[in-house]
């Protein structure tokens, strides 16, 4: 029988691979699947045929039925570039209590604990199966896992409940915001700029559409949130736009202006209701713009979606963590993830992993020995419960 690596050793295996969103994560994906093989377990992967430098990996354990306890996690990580790193950050460092490294908290750490709980589970010979999913690409909008949840479906047996392990500090959380982003490009007529009415400022105009976004916000702001709502911080959907470039000289009306509007979703507004929104003042913008000068214009797509994880009444996920962790108060976060894609596509759904979200994507990004030992823990209570 081939080695059982402990989790602290898969982690640091894990954390040595540099998978930056922009790069391949196929090496880890090698390895994971070498290593599942050394111990009898058959892993499938899926390849973006857009992207073939990355891939997914998945597999099962137990019984050839149904109603599985998947893992899932992502495989990549946010760039280090800029950081100020006190030592390298693809290599675990133990030092005041804390492992250090890029992805140590976000999620390498709970990718670790699921390899070898799914080793563990095999060994063990479980009699409820379970199943592990690893996606990529999630750092850049969640877009990896739908392909992948639509391919093990057609592979695997359909699991029933899924347990996301992003740090959630073992907290069991059942819901989160969605979000929705649409690239916006305004074409304007450059002219020098003591002829301005004559010309279209792709930037001013492009801050009627960010003015608009604040006056939602606004809006939202004032309103009384519902019950579902009012679990958030903060309470609304919320309008944002993070960069935005354009223009070539201070005295010319500028020709472009791009940037990326999105929209934080509480649970219950749908993505459609605030495309249609914004698409709508968009329209009016463009008309006003074309009558200065036709030719001018405004380009909008959507560039990702990912969906709220509604909090579940009795939900499965939910009740499987509490019943292994004792948490029964109620946790939401503002922030996305996998969660809602796999609630989309039938699975029971919930949030509980080891480490703190505050130290995600920062330098020198660690998480607690504590914290790990605790998802080492619940680790094994699940096996247990699986064999039991």
């Amino acid at each position: 029988m081939a080695e059982q690596l402990s989790p602290l050793e898969i982690m640091t295996k894990l954390v040595s691979f540099p998978t930056v969103s922009r790069d391949t994560n196929l090496p880890l994906v090698d390895w994971v699947q070498d290593y599942l093989d050394s111990h009898g377990i058959v892993s499938h992967r899926w390849v973006d045929p857009e992207q073939p430098h990355k891939a997914a990996v998945f597999a099962h354990v137990g019984p050839e039925v149904e109603g599985a306890v998947v893992l899932s996690g992502h495989t990549d990580v946010v760039p280090v570039d800029g950081q100020p790193w006190d030592s390298d950050p693809f290599t675990v460092v133990e030092r005041d209590g804390k492992y250090f490294g890029r992805g140590t908290c976000d999620m390498k750490g709970f990718d670790a604990l699921a390899i070898w709980g799914l080793v563990a589970a095999h060994h063990r010979g479980v009699k409820r199966p379970m199943q592990l999913a690893l996606s990529f690409d999630e750092e850049i909008g969640c877009t990896g896992a739908p392909p992948m949840i639509e391919e093990m479906q057609k592979i695997l047996p359909k699991g029933s409940c899924v347990i996301v392990g992003e740090p959630s500090t073992m907290q069991a959380v059942t819901g989160h915001k969605g979000s929705v982003g649409f690239d916006t490009h305004l074409v304007g007529f450059e002219v020098h700029s003591s002829l301005q009415p004559t010309g279209v400022s792709a930037i001013m105009e492009g801050a009627r559409l960010i003015e608009w976004a604040n006056d939602r916000n606004a809006e939202n702001m004032a309103k009384t949130p519902d019950e579902v709502a009012a679990r958030f911080d903060p309470p609304f959907t919320t309008c944002h736009v993070g960069m935005i470039e354009g223009g070539t000289a201070h005295n010319i009306t500028a020709k472009d202006c791009s940037f990326m509007m999105d929209f934080r979703l509480v649970p219950g507004e749908t993505a459609d209701h605030w495309q249609e929104a914004y698409y709508a003042r968009i329209r009016e913008v463009e008309a006003g713009m074309q009558a200065v000068r036709p030719e001018t214009r405004i380009d909008v797509s959507r560039d990702f979606y990912v969906p709220p994880l509604v909090p579940e009444v009795d939900g499965e996920a939910e009740t499987l963590v509490r019943s292994l962790t004792g948490d029964n108060a109620t946790h939401v976060v503002s922030y996305g993830t996998e969660a809602g894609q796999f609630q989309e596509a039938g699975y029971s759904a919930v949030i509980c992993g080891p480490g703190d979200i505050a130290q995600a994507h920062q330098p020198n990004e660690f998480i607690k020995v504590a914290q790990f030992n605790a998802g080492h823990k619940f680790m094994q209570e699940l096996v247990d419960r699986l064999a039991g």
